[in-house]
Parts: C-alpha cells; structure tokens; sequence
C-alpha cells in the first residue's frame, strides 16, 4: 500500500472553525497525506459522571466537546476543503451516533481510537460501512485486539496501528516490537501511532515496516486544550514530514552493495596506490619495507601489496613513485 502521514489535528481547534480550516493548510502545506479530527458527541459516549484525563482538567468533558462541536455544515466544509487541498480526510467516531453522521456526509475512511478498541458494537457497525479502518491498538491486550481484528478484517481493509496511550510516551513504553508481532500476528498493513514528543520512535517505525504514521500536531504546544502540550507544531512536523519520507524512500531504494560502479571516479580519489617509500635501483627485488600507500588511486591498488612483493624491478626510481605493471619483470 502507499505510504501515508496522519496529521492528529484532533480537537486543538478548539471549537474555532478558522483555526480548523488553517490546521487542514498548515498540515497538508507541512507533508500530511491525511488530516484527521474527532468527533465527540458528548450524551452519546460518555455519563457527565465520566472522569477528565490527568492532563486535562480545566472544564468539564461535556462543556469541552458541546463546546468545541461543529455544525454539520462545518463538517462538510471541512471535508470539502482538505480534499480539495489533495489530501484525505479522516475521523475518529467514539460512539455510533457519530458514525452514522459521518457515514451521512459520505467520509471514505475512519480511524477507530484505542480506548473504543473493546466497544464492540462500534466495531459493528463500522464494519457494516465496509471502508477502509484504521485501528489503533494503544490500551489493549493482544486478546482484546484480536477481537476487534476478528471483526473487521473480513469486512474491511484493516490498517492495525501500534501506540502506546500515554501522553506523552517515555521511549521506554514505544513497543517498537509490537511492530514486528503485528506483522507477523495480522495479514493487514501496520502503522504506528506515535505520542513521543520527537522524531525517533516514528523514524524507527518506519525502519520496522510501519506503512502508516500519525503525529499530534497544533499552531503552538501553548494552545489551549487536551492534545496541544503533546503535539508538534508546524515547524517540527514538516521536519517530521520530510524525514518520514525520506526514510521510506532509502527503504524503497535498494542498493547492491556488489556492485560498485558508481564509485570509480571516487575511489580514484580516495582509494591508495602503491609508491615507493625510498629510491629503489634497477633489478633490485621488492621488499615490503621499499612500499608505502598514497592517494590517489588510479595506479597499482594497496590491496595488491602481496602481488609485487618478491619482483624484480626493471627502472631505477626515487622516492614516492607511483608503480606500474609494466615496470616488473
């Protein structure tokens, strides 16, 4: 499958349609190949009783997402304009009120989030659209994800992410060898969903295989809300971007390591020929101690020392000169 960039612009929008809409820009201008958004529909996912994450405590989750909605219209403009910008444009549904909203303004595709992975009547029904699914894996067991798997993959095309839901994510809870267990446990693309606040544990994904990337992104780590403290800001994510591809491009390009031809003119350069390291008379016999190796290496190559040691010189010579074939009998 192509190689793709998910720019998890979330909700650090904050309830701004115009920040929205710029996020989409700066993501796609950046090298995103997808933006995505969540939607939240507050009575249809979660009790008022329902606990704020520890990072995240500043209003209550219902004032947050009825808040920061938008309008159905706003949705659709959305969509409009990042497709029109030449990339895709995803969501993440956290109830089936929200997929079947989605499903009515015609999105291609949806990314399940990890706390949703045990939600199994939202698997369901997302399965019943029969697009294309990104599911991450964060908080759940192998148990638990091959549920989830179970009932997408026949239905779906099922892209299985790797993440960790911790935020942000210490290098040691990566689980970059989930990648591999991924690889070899689902016959479906693996991703990596990635909560670090740099560049390796992607770039390291990328090396395993990971075939899709998403990276929180914001204006600024000073914004208000749940995401933008652990997000990367435009600067950062267009490095991220370029290094992402750059990356997949030396894994797409093989090199033939027996095959050296490239390289002629360089090792000319800075390969060693053989030259004499005293005066040497006509007739003498070559020594070891009579050789010494300098640039450059367009005459009898170092690597052949052995190969005129013991012959019998035809020219007397000075000191430093640069050794033939034809000057051996």
């Amino acid at each position: 499958m192509e190689k793709k960039i998910i720019a998890e612009i979330g909700s650090v929008h904050d309830g701004s349609f115009g920040n929205a809409r710029c996020l989409i820009e700066e993501s796609i201008n950046a090298g995103a190949d997808i933006v995505k958004f969540q939607l939240h529909i507050f009575d249809e996912e979660s009790l008022e009783s329902a606990p704020n994450p520890d990072y995240f405590n500043h209003e209550s989750r219902k004032d947050y997402f009825e808040r920061i909605a938008f309008t159905e219209a706003e949705w659709i403009e959305l969509k409009t304009h990042t497709e029109s910008l030449g990339a895709e444009f995803l969501v993440s549904p956290f109830s089936i009120a929200a997929v079947e909203f989605l499903e009515s303004i015609d999105v291609s595709f949806y990314k399940v989030p990890s706390g949703e992975i045990n939600n199994l009547p939202l698997l369901e029904r997302l399965a019943l659209t029969k697009k294309t699914i990104i599911l991450s894996s964060g908080m759940s067991s192998w148990d638990e994800l091959d549920a989830a798997v179970t009932i997408l993959i026949k239905r779906c095309d099922l892209i299985v992410m790797q993440c960790s839901s911790l935020y942000p994510c210490p290098a040691e809870f990566v689980g970059l060898n989930v990648i591999n267990e991924m690889q070899s446990r689902y016959p479906c693309p693996i991703g990596f969903s990635d909560h670090t606040l740099g560049q390796s544990a992607s770039i390291s994904a990328v090396a395993l295989g990971a075939m899709v990337v998403e990276k929180h992104v914001t204006f600024s780590k000073s914004m208000y809300g749940s995401d933008a403290a652990h997000s990367m800001d435009m600067k950062e994510f267009k490095l991220f971007c370029n290094n992402l591809k750059e990356t997949w491009q030396m894994l797409e390009n093989k090199v033939d390591k027996g095959d050296n031809s490239k390289y002629l003119d360089t090792k000319k350069i800075f390969e060693k020929s053989i030259v004499t390291s005293m005066p040497i008379d006509r007739g003498a016999l070559i020594e070891f101690e009579m050789l010494s190796y300098k640039k450059p290496g367009d005459g009898i190559l170092a690597k052949d020392y052995q190969k005129i040691i013991g012959k019998k010189i035809k020219i007397t010579v000075e000191k430093d000169y640069k050794f033939k074939w034809k000057d051996f009998e």
